[in-house]
């Protein structure tokens, strides 16, 4: 199994990763810190030797094997690994250039929420181009050729349909089969630095990936239109026999996860303010309601979002909450 051409020792062999679950994550990029401190979280523990792409876990029967982000949905589409992490971007482009078969493919198991990005279609600031028809039949570079030739095939196809509709009235074109044809964008591969592609005048236009939009700026560069949006996500070889595993890692993630995101608030309040403050902190399924020994009070904790929680603590205070706290969520198992 040839999984990573890297120097790897002779203590690691086939043998030692029989049996286990072959777990893909970005070996770097702006994805893997992210991405290893989910592992953290989800008690996945192993210790990655220097210069070598994988790593077996301590405490699971799993083996971590670091790749490219681009490259994992290829290894886990063809079963080399069972499960990984990439951008749901490079999903896209992989199933843009290899569809699914009956015996490979991808699916996705669980959105992540980290990493998000926008592919766009982005031309420089100061010329005259203002929408992606104006491309058509143009130099565009990228690095997601597979998805750049789908949405351009897809323009050009409405653009000749366009042009036919309003020609359909005349009688004078000589040749039709010829009248309508649009010209094919041509789309050239760029593995960096997309963004020189204009000022260079290698391109009229890229298609590249956008999260802050500094660089596009910097670049002199507009987006004119969005090809696809991206986040993280946990996929999985579609026939893989480690399914049990494979629940087993989502569920710890997806724990962790919902940990991140919300906190625990805890409150006092009188039982005849109970309904309204349930309205404000419903909690993820219901709120835990607790009797005090102090006649007509109650207890009550519920799960908050976390970027709520100052407003959320605001309207309780109003309707006479008393003793809030909100307390941080280590990890978490919720239905």
């Amino acid at each position: 199994m040839d999984l990573v051409n890297q120097y790897v020792p002779p203590w690691l062999t086939l043998a030692s990763l029989e049996g286990r679950l072959l777990f893909a994550v970005p070996k770097k990029g702006r994805l893997q810190q992210a991405t290893l401190d989910l592992l953290s979280g989800s008690d996945i523990q192993f210790r990655r030797e220097t210069r070598l792409d994988i790593a077996l876990v301590k405490n699971l029967d799993i083996a971590l094997v670091f790749l490219p982000a681009a490259d994992i949905p290829t290894f886990v589409g063809e079963g080399s690994v069972d499960l990984g992490i990439t951008g749901r971007d490079q999903v896209a482009e992989h199933e843009a250039t290899s569809p699914s078969t009956d015996h490979s493919g991808v699916e996705e198991v669980l959105d992540l929420g980290f990493g998000k990005c926008s592919l766009k279609v982005q031309v420089p600031e100061k010329g005259s181009i203002t929408s992606p028809k104006e491309l058509i039949g143009k130099n565009v570079v990228t690095s997601f050729t597979g998805l750049t030739k789908q949405y351009f095939a897809r323009l050009e196809k409405t653009v000749q349909e366009e042009q036919e509709g309003l020609e359909n009235g005349y009688t004078n074109v000589s040749n039709p089969s010829k009248a309508h044809e649009v010209e094919q964008t041509k789309i050239k591969f760029v593995g960096g630095s997309v963004e020189a592609a204009c000022a260079l005048g290698v391109a009229h236009g890229i298609v590249d990936l956008v999260e802050s939009g500094e660089t596009m700026k910097a670049a002199g560069l507009k987006d004119i239109d969005t090809v696809i949006t991206s986040t993280a996500v946990l996929i999985k070889n579609k026939n893989s026999k480690k399914q049990e595993m494979i629940d087993l890692i989502a569920s710890r993630i997806r724990g962790v996860i919902t940990a991140q995101k919300y906190v625990l608030c805890q409150y006092n309040i009188a039982r005849r303010s109970l309904e309204l403050a349930k309205t404000i902190t419903p909690g993820k399924r219901a709120p835990t309601i607790t009797a005090l020994d102090e006649q007509d009070w109650v207890a009550v904790s519920s799960m908050v979002e976390k970027k709520h929680v100052a407003n959320k603590m605001d309207e309780l205070t109003k309707i006479g909450a008393t003793d809030i706290l909100v307390l941080d969520i280590a990890n978490s198992r919720t239905g």
